[in-house]
């Protein structure tokens, strides 16, 4: 997340196949850039994205509800990471009720971008870590690195080392992050690739085919490279209105995507900002989505920085821009 010229300092975003064969600390894990590479996640991570290509293809012959369906499975998919691995689990800056944290954990299974604990820890450890050999997508080694070159590579031991030492008790002590932790793999085949698979099929006769590729493959491609881009393209491309000395800046395009993720500079300064931005509703599904959950009464203890805060902090360390 730092720019082409990063000044300094750095879940999302947490890529989706990092335990396979990504973790230990014996001889390649270590600190230098010639870290051992996982062939396993460079092959797998190639194939999926020739899948994703493939399905492209499919578009033109798929049923509308089809497409529409893929496109809820995708909202599905990043209000597991942006409501729920990012927002309430990593950050802790709202608070949400059994059946919320419920639906928000089968979401971010949906997601497959590891399991909410792991995501938790690691993006801990992005935070206060930022652009070290300690973050895990550190933006100062190229937006192919950040991007996903992070899941091709053996963990830094400066990644381990550090996520060990911080106080994850709070994750652990969730009954649902838990239960998903537990039985994680049976989650991701159920909601990742089953259930937006048979949907289509059984309910309006789409093909097996189209169903699989358009609603499993191509919608979870799209939702890891976006979440990616908040790692990568989020701290390379935008201004800094809030804390010109770090690297994360505000990204339209980013913020788009991600549903309400791209106001990274601003997230980096207010990091228990429930909205993740300054501008409230604006911009931000994930925001729209916490509000309502607090109107039904599943969430509470919404968490914002005050105007004067942000005004101070703006006139102190922010670049001038808007």
């Amino acid at each position: 997340m730092p720019g082409p010229a990063a000044d300094r300092g750095q879940v999302p975003f947490r890529g989706a196949k990092e335990e396979i064969g990504a973790r230990g600390e014996g001889p390649g894990h270590g600190g230098g850039p010639r870290r051992g590479v996982v062939w396993r996640n460079v092959a797998l991570m190639s194939l999926l994205h020739l899948a994703a290509l493939y399905s492209l293809a499919l578009i033109p012959a798929a049923q509308p509800l089809t497409l529409l369906w893929a496109y809820f499975c995708f909202l599905l998919t990043a209000l597991g990471i942006t409501a729920g691995a990012h927002r309430l689990w990593s950050h802790r800056s709202y608070k949400a009720k059994l059946p919320l944290r419920i639906f928000l954990a089968a979401a971010n299974s949906m997601a497959f971008q590891n399991d909410i604990f792991e995501w938790a820890r690691d993006h801990r450890v992005h935070h206060k870590y930022s652009e070290t050999d300690a973050d895990p997508h550190n933006a100062r080694r190229g937006f192919f690195f950040s991007h996903i070159g992070w899941l091709f590579v053996r963990k830094h031991r400066d990644v381990i080392e550090k996520g060990r030492k911080l106080d994850v008790t709070d994750l652990l002590a969730d009954p649902v992050v838990r239960f998903q932790r537990k039985y994680y793999k049976i989650t991701v085949v159920l909601m990742c690739f089953v259930i937006p698979t048979l949907v289509p099929w059984c309910v309006w006769g789409e093909s097996l085919w189209n169903s699989y590729f358009l609603a499993s493959i191509l919608r979870y491609t799209i939702s890891l490279n976006i979440t990616w881009l908040v790692n990568s393209a989020a701290h390379m491309y935008g201004n800094r209105p809030y804390d010109k000395h770090i690297s994360p800046r505000q990204n339209p395009l980013v913020t788009l995507g991600a549903i309400g993720e791209g106001f990274h500079n601003y997230h980096h300064t207010f990091p228990f900002d429930y909205s993740a931005s300054e501008f409230g509703l604006n911009f931000n599904p994930t925001t729209w989505f916490i509000d309502l959950m607090c109107w039904l009464g599943l969430a509470t203890d919404r968490k914002r920085a005050t105007k004067p805060m942000i005004e101070a902090r703006k006139a102190r360390t922010g670049d001038g821009s808007t």
